[in-house]
């Protein structure tokens, strides 16, 4: 996977899946929680740039005329 975004999707799917494991201890609990909202507020954050990325008007480039109204 090239995109980060959803690498940091499948890192927290598997983080939820070995929370799920039935004899998990409490200690590696509490760091795969924590692990979980550290992915979380990364993919929070890849989500913002590219929102506002998207919604960023393009620079105007040397020698561009703008196109017509009509």
């Amino acid at each position: 996977m090239n995109d980060p975004l959803s690498e940091l999707s499948a890192r927290l799917e598997e983080a939820a899946q070995q929370l799920r494991a039935p004899d998990i201890e409490v200690g590696d609990a509490l760091a795969l929680i924590e692990e979980c909202a550290r992915l979380a507020a990364e993919a929070s954050s890849q989500v913002d740039q590219r929102t506002r990325a998207a919604l960023e008007p393009l620079p105007d480039l040397p020698g561009q005329l703008p196109l017509p109204t009509s």
